[in-house]
């Protein structure tokens, strides 16, 4: 049983200053321990190999991708925010200054910096803002003014060292990270949870679950288990690539998202791999990402599956070529989302959880058996008219400014709305009901 719950983070990061909002409440409910962990997040980016980190990378339909996440999180959470004109901020100091003080002190020190940065888009790279905000939350005169003085310290700078080295020890390479822990247990023991948006397996966790073994106490919780059944007015355009794991995961529970809401989503299988090429994208993420964050997203894969109760098992032959099982999605999507949702799962399973070769044709055949579907859809797939209806939808992707798959675009009276992500369903629910935040 875990009885600490450390919070890693970094002034400069937005997820963390929501994720920040949120862990005191978490480890009352738990119970346990809250210890803040903080950390100079370019330097666990660049002890990884991550260069200036992932930011510093995006595309623009990515990066704005991410601005509107931010304010959806913050705006789901209840908390102010705001992006300051000069972020990224350079934080050092402010994380050396929080070094300083006594630790009974941390809590609202933390607060009021990240209240500076992202609530009033102040310059915490100055001393005078930190000293204001520090004074503001009632850290004490005498401990303030040696914060100060000492943040140049060479003890200082050491400590700030030793937890950039810690958190790569740790698996860690961005923020926020959690990392839950048991003050007996033996080295090694400690469970990484990285993201704002992972609440509810920290909670799961904290109550017992491993996640990298079973199901969450009380069993599987399928997408849906927990919303109220409505009907929405609302457009669903749901794109796909049956190559990509996540869009694997989201077809899984497509069905549930339809009874909830109400709403027929209209499939629009796509190429991933051209929508990577004409964004200029590496073309398979994942083989791309520093080894840590390799790690991690590949162990997250199977947390999902054990969260939603369905099958997976990362297929040794990886990536492969889906270009005719995304032309077989085409035709099935021709004929509804039944068929299209039921053809979808079926090759996207076979190749996440049974270790079958979508790019052999006797396999898409016995799939297409399997679902009902003619096999003889293997010869149409060299039809120039499907293969020119893959490429028309995955433009159309690039048009709407989507990125990467599953993409959800939801069609309201206040516009579109676009969602990345099998993580992302609660937020499709949300603009199905109404919501119009941007």
């Amino acid at each position: 049983m875990f009885t600490v719950l450390e919070l890693w983070f970094d002034f400069s990061c937005p997820f963390a200053y929501l994720a920040s909002q949120k862990a005191p409440g978490l480890a009352r409910a738990a119970g346990v321990e809250l210890a803040w962990r903080p950390m100079p997040l370019g330097g666990v980016f660049r002890g990884i190999g991550a260069g200036e980190g992932p930011m510093a990378t995006l595309g623009g339909a990515k990066a704005a991708h991410n601005l509107r996440d931010m304010r959806r999180w913050a705006e789901i959470f209840g908390v102010p925010f705001q992006v300051p004109q000069r972020h990224p901020m350079r934080t050092v100091r402010a994380l050396r200054v929080l070094l300083g003080l006594p630790h009974g002190c941390w809590g609202a020190a933390i607060a009021a910096l990240f209240a500076a940065y992202w609530q009033r888009a102040e310059d915490v790279t100055q001393d005078a803002v930190l000293e204001a905000a520090l004074r503001d939350a009632g850290v004490p005169a005498h401990d303030l003014a040696a914060a100060i003085a000492g943040a140049g310290s060479d003890a200082i700078k050491a400590e700030l060292r030793r937890r950039t080295d810690e958190a790569i020890a740790l698996g860690i390479f961005g923020a926020p990270a959690w990392i839950l822990r048991d003050r007996a247990s033996a080295p090694g023991a400690p469970l990484l949870i990285w993201g704002q948006d992972r609440l509810p397996w920290v909670e799961a966790a904290l109550a017992g679950w491993d996640p990298d073994r079973e199901p969450p106490p009380g069993g599987a919780r399928p997408f849906g288990h927990d919303v109220i059944a409505f009907r929405s007015p609302h457009a669903l355009d749901v794109y796909f690539d049956v190559a990509s794991p996540y869009s694997y995961f989201a077809l899984t529970q497509l069905r549930a998202l339809a009874r909830v809401t109400g709403t027929t989503p209209r499939l629009h299988p796509i190429l991933l791999g051209g929508l990577f090429r004409d964004l200029g994208q590496v073309d398979v993420p994942l083989l791309a990402m520093p080894p840590p964050k390799q790690r991690y997203v590949s162990a997250e894969m199977r947390r999902w599956a054990h969260w939603w109760g369905v099958p997976f098992d990362m297929p040794r032959r990886f990536p492969q070529r889906t270009i005719t099982a995304q032309r077989l999605c085409v035709l099935a999507a021709e004929q509804g989302f039944t068929q299209g949702t039921e053809l979808a799962t079926a090759l996207a399973r076979a190749m996440w959880a049974e270790q079958r070769d979508l790019e052999d044709p006797d396999t898409l055949r016995a799939i297409l058996a399997s679902t009902g579907l003619p096999p003889g859809w293997l010869e149409r797939t060299a039809e120039p008219e499907v293969k020119a209806a893959l490429v028309r939808e995955t433009t159309a992707a690039k048009h709407a400014g989507l990125f990467g798959v599953p993409s959800f675009v939801v069609g309201g009276a206040g516009g579109d709305h676009g969602v990345w992500g099998q993580d992302r369903l609660d937020l499709v629910v949300r603009y199905l009901a109404g919501w119009e935040v941007p």
